[in-house]
């Protein structure tokens, strides 16, 4: 079979001796799903070689990085690309959680002792660099021709409840299907996820949800399975909590074709989409559902935390979710557009009308109008215009307020600053919002003595 190579192949092939190298893991699965693909998780497997000697012969090729003395697992950087070599190992659970295993690392142990530690049946596959040869010793290829997700023991999740997220964002993003054995062991050990670690369990969900084609998909194993239940509830408080006669589906179900509206790739937008309306069935009232975007705002935040996004992410989803239900009127006066603009942000325009797109997508009903586009172009209009976003752009600046006040005696010299500088500015603010030709620092000067002669 046809397979794109890699540069770091052939430098391996040279430093190592012959017939030790394989390529294992997502790698070989993707060549077997597309021959075409060129190789991006670049994961080795060398047989037959101490590690001492390995690490020599690593060494000659570029810089090494051992991580963890018992696995033995060599992170490689050369100019060519970065990979992660490893000699055979075996692993068995110690206790409860992703992080407890007893591993056995050793040149003479079996590539297929090695290969069945893995999660799935489609990754226990690996390549010999130097003949091409497939080594497939539990059927993996068989898997995914078929586009199935299997497990080679019932435990699997048990000894790893990683593996269960791992599953569910493959499932979305390759189109696969989980076997019954697979779905039914999830469904006995979903409990278990509670156990990973809360960054780990982040970033299979950030897999799934900005790179699957429908993150839907894996939602819908996550909650069959009882999974999603112990990572984001709240979620499923939108099941069977119906809308207004503007929607065809109930929450939770708009809320999946929402998100699938959203192109992969961009998780901000990705996460907004999932979570824009989260907070409606906490404040439901008959076909109402009053301020949910507010509602929304904390419960984004406290399920991006749980996961351990980072404050930028986190902020800005949550930003987007509270503001999303802007008003779009594009009848609007420019001066409700300036103050639309400062609310939301320039940097957040796209994304936010990006998301307007999904959530009326995601309704389930015909469009009903063109009133966002022309809001959108009336917003762009203004964008044009340059108008003043916050207290930074002010013709003036805080120590000029400062020189105003002591200069009118209502502070004394040497004075650096309290809470009326920054009242004179807000004061600015909202004159150059209404008008934005004022935004003059001369006109500002007249506008701050008056004001501050007026609080005297």
């Amino acid at each position: 079979m046809f397979h794109v190579k890699h540069p770091l192949d052939a430098l391996l092939l040279q430093a190592l001796p012959q017939g030790s190298l394989y390529a294992v893991g997502g790698r070989v699965r993707d060549e077997l799903r597309d021959p075409h693909v060129s190789p991006k998780d670049l994961d080795y497997v060398v047989v037959g070689v101490t590690e001492a000697a390995l690490l020599a012969a690593l060494r000659t090729v570029g810089v090494v990085d051992i991580v963890g003395a018992s696995f033995a697992v060599m992170k490689l950087r050369t100019p060519v690309g970065d990979a992660d070599v490893a000699l055979p190992r075996r692993e068995r659970s110690t206790g409860v959680g992703h992080r407890d295993f007893a591993v056995e690392s050793a040149p003479d142990i079996p590539l297929t002792d090695d290969l069945a530690r893995r999660d799935f049946r489609m990754n226990m596959v690996a390549r010999a660099i130097d003949s091409d040869e497939l080594l497939d010793p539990f059927g993996g290829e068989a898997d995914i021709v078929g586009k199935r997700i299997d497990i080679l023991r019932d435990a699997a999740f048990t000894e790893d409840p990683l593996r269960m997220l791992r599953a569910a964002q493959f499932a979305a993003r390759f189109g696969f299907a989980l076997s019954e054995r697979a779905e039914a062991a999830m469904c006995a050990d979903a409990q278990l996820v509670s156990t990973v670690s809360p960054e780990r369990v982040g970033e299979e969900l950030a897999k799934l949800v900005a790179l699957a084609p429908a993150p839907s998909v894996g939602f819908a194993i996550l909650r069959r399975t009882g999974v999603l239940a112990h990572i984001w509830p709240e979620l499923l408080e939108g099941v069977a909590c119906e809308q207004n006669e503007w929607h065809a589906y109930d929450v939770y179900e708009h809320t999946m074709h929402t998100v699938d509206a959203v192109p992969p790739g961009d998780l901000t937008l990705r996460l907004a989409a999932l979570l824009h309306d989260v907070g409606k069935p906490r404040v439901k009232d008959g076909p109402h559902f009053y301020r949910h975007e507010h509602m929304g705002r904390e419960l984004t935040v406290a399920m991006l935390e749980r996961v351990r996004y980072g404050r930028e992410l986190t902020e800005t989803v949550a930003h987007l979710v509270r503001q999303h239900m802007y008003q779009a009127d594009p009848e609007a006066q420019p001066r409700t557009l300036r103050r639309f603009l400062q609310r939301v942000g320039p940097a957040h325009l796209d994304r936010l009308f990006a998301l307007r797109a999904a959530d009326i997508a995601g309704s389930g009903l015909p469009k009903r109008d063109d009133a966002n586009e022309r809001f959108q172009a009336a917003v762009a209009a203004v964008l044009d215009e340059r108008p003043v976003f916050g207290l930074r752009d002010l013709a003036i600046d805080g120590a000029a307020v400062i020189a105003i006040m002591i200069a009118e005696g209502v502070a004394p010299e040497g004075f650096r600053g309290d809470g009326r500088v920054g009242a004179v500015l807000r004061y600015l603010f909202e004159q150059v919002t209404d008008e934005p030709d004022r935004n003059e620092a001369g006109l500002l000067h007249e506008l701050a003595v008056a004001f501050v002669r007026s609080r005297r």
